[in-house]
């Protein structure tokens, strides 16, 4: 269970993070940000009313605030390093993610992978960065570089925190909304500060290119926060370590995403990359 909900993490992050990607080109990283959270806080409400979730509040709902609060910081300076730089470099880049939560199994449940799955993660990421695409040749700016890595912390974060939200499923419709109650409240307020700054609301076709994008912008946020869901089903009913490197590969997804909408091409050491990344899969669920 936990490598099948590790998996669909995955894939679900990597769809969620090529459509935020292509949307920030076209509109404010922040204004992407928003109103895909706002979409899913609207849907996770409904759930949790139609589930009676309500009665599962708890101390471990702080951890949900603390995800909430790390989440659109993190998406925010993602997405702007997607903008800026080239996907096939940020995205790998960004999953470094997985060595907050990698860490907290080893530190704090004092799990011990096997040799057999410490091989497997090591081949698995060795995977990620090739499929994502040859690092060599595609210029990054050092403030993409800085965005990218502090992307990978607040994920990392948000990986850690919204494992230790709940302990029913209930529990986690409840956590999951108040984790998007306060990315939205988070990004609503550095949404207003940037604009106090000077900074660009909307894109310039306005309202109409927001419209245009509703449908993209509501796959992002119900991805996203689908996402966090699986994986902290994959972190409480497994080891957290091997739900942590599984859940990292979504950059082939993202990779396959760009192959297949975008029509990058998709090089042989980027194939060699997803063959590595299939294997590690194998090898971690296996050991």
């Amino acid at each position: 269970m936990t490598a099948l909900f590790a998996l669909a993490t995955s894939i679900l992050y990597g769809l969620a993070d090529f459509g935020g990607g292509v949307l920030s080109r076209r509109t404010p990283a922040l204004t992407v940000v928003v109103l895909s959270q706002i979409a899913a806080t609207v849907v996770l409400g409904a759930v949790v009313v139609a589930t009676g979730a309500w009665s599962e509040a708890g101390p471990l709902l702080w951890f949900a605030v603390a995800a909430g609060v790390a989440g659109p910081v993190a998406m925010i300076c993602f997405y702007s390093a997607l903008a800026r730089g080239p996907m096939g470099v940020v995205s790998p880049l960004a999953s470094l993610a997985v060595l907050v939560p990698f860490g907290v199994g080893l530190a704090a449940y004092g799990e011990r992978p096997g040799p057999v799955q410490y091989a497997g993660g090591v081949i698995a990421l060795t995977g990620v960065v090739l499929a994502s695409g040859p690092v060599r040749g595609a210029p990054v700016e050092r403030r993409t570089l800085v965005l990218t890595l502090g992307a990978a912390a607040g994920f990392g974060a948000v990986f850690a925190f919204i494992a230790e939200a709940s302990t029913t499923v209930t529990g986690l419709f409840l956590a999951l909304f108040v984790q998007r109650a306060v990315n939205v409240a988070v990004g609503g307020a550095l949404l207003y500060a940037s604009v106090r700054r000077g900074g660009a609301a909307l894109p310039e076709g306005g309202w109409d290119t927001i419209r245009a994008a509703a449908p993209g912008l509501v796959f992002v946020g119900l991805a996203d926060v689908a996402a966090n869901g699986t994986y902290a089903i994959a972190a409480q009913h497994g080891p957290v370590t091997l739900a942590a490197v599984l859940s990292s590969l979504y950059p082939v997804i993202t990779a396959l995403a760009a192959r297949g909408v975008l029509r990058e091409k998709l090089r042989a050491v980027q194939a060699a990359g997803a063959a590595l990344a299939l294997a590690g899969t194998v090898l971690l669920a296996s050991g």
